[in-house]
């Protein structure tokens, strides 16, 4: 199983590849600037794109303000974390602050509140 890194850095992400898509869907209307009507659409497509990304940028701001901050032990370096179990944004190495959680696999599902971990 691939770890999928960070919470907070996948989001980030995200959010950078819908401003670049959105900027290559309003060059594409550019492209089609002969027909008003898909011009007019692909602008709006791209203009939406943009406005939902810098949404994302503020909602995974906000959640990080209210984010753990911990010291990962691999790389002692200081990371913030989203949830009960998380991946170190430097190193990826798991981390949780859940003591019952402690030397277990890493899953994302332990971040679910009806999800216990299995003995």
């Amino acid at each position: 199983m691939k770890k999928r890194g960070n919470k907070i850095n996948r989001a980030r992400n995200v959010a950078l590849l819908l401003i670049f898509g959105g900027i290559g869907v309003m060059y594409l209307g550019l492209l089609a600037k002969s027909i008003t009507w898909l011009m007019i659409i692909f602008m709006l497509l791209g203009f939406l794109m943009v406005l939902s990304s810098s949404a994302l940028y503020f909602i995974i701001g906000m959640a990080s303000t209210k984010a753990i901050i911990v010291t990962c032990p691999n790389c002692e370096r200081e990371t913030k974390m989203l949830g009960r179990v998380d991946l170190c944004m430097h190193c990826d190495e798991p981390l949780t602050i859940d003591r019952s959680l402690e030397g277990k696999e890493f899953d994302e599902k332990y971040n679910k509140r009806q999800s216990q971990p299995q003995d």
